[in-house]
Formats: structure tokens, sequence, C-alpha cells
């Protein structure tokens, strides 16, 4: 048998929505000039060479880290994974810091892929 089971919670993980929390300001430019520039806490995709995303089950956990004491708009930005794969950009999951994998765009954001917010 090839492949060990992280292999199959990385194909599980693939086929699942990105999010991401953005200031609401900040998508809302995004929406006229098509991408997004600005990233989590105010950082440029030059920055941080990467857009930090999560999946629904991180969100939560991730908004009270990044954002408890902010108090700015937030929403949430719905990606289309295979959109953005499909432009040709890496998405990769990668260890938060603590063990757990979170998904890391290596692109910047362009509004096409974003199916909803909230």
């Amino acid at each position: 048998m090839r492949g060990n089971y992280t292999d199959v919670f990385h194909v599980k993980r693939e086929i699942r929505e990105l999010l991401h929390l953005a200031h609401r300001s900040d998508w809302d430019a995004a929406r006229v000039d098509g991408i997004y520039r600005t990233l989590t806490r105010g950082a440029t995709f030059a920055e941080a060479g990467f857009v930090h995303a999560s999946y629904a089950d991180q969100l939560a956990r991730v908004a009270e880290f990044v954002y408890s004491d902010d108090g700015g708009e937030l929403c949430v930005l719905v990606l289309d994974a295979d959109a953005i794969r499909a432009a040709g950009v890496r998405v990769i999951d990668e260890d938060g810091g603590d063990g757990e994998l979170f998904p890391h765009i290596y692109g910047a954001l362009r509004a096409e892929w974003v199916t909803a917010t909230d």
C-alpha cells in the first residue's frame, strides 16, 4: 500500500472550502480593484509571501487568536480552491506553529476567486 494516513488526511482537506478573514473595508476595496491587497492584520502579500487561509473547523480559533483585539468590521471570504489552483497558484497545507495544518495560498487573491462573503 502506497502512502500513509497523513496522505489521506491531506487529500480530504484539499476538497474543502478555503476561508479567509478580512476587514470589510479591505474586501470592499478588492471588489473594486479586483485584487485583495491587504492581508491579515494589514500585512501585504509582498510582506507575508502567502495568504493565510483556514478550513471551516479552524475559523473561530483563528478569529479569536488573530483578531480578538481588533475593533474593525470583519467578513469571511469563501474561496474557490479549484479556481485558485487552476490559475497556477499553489495552495499548500502547512504547519501553523503547533502542528495543525492550515492552507497557505502562494499568490495574490483575485476577487473572482471569492464565491461568497459572510
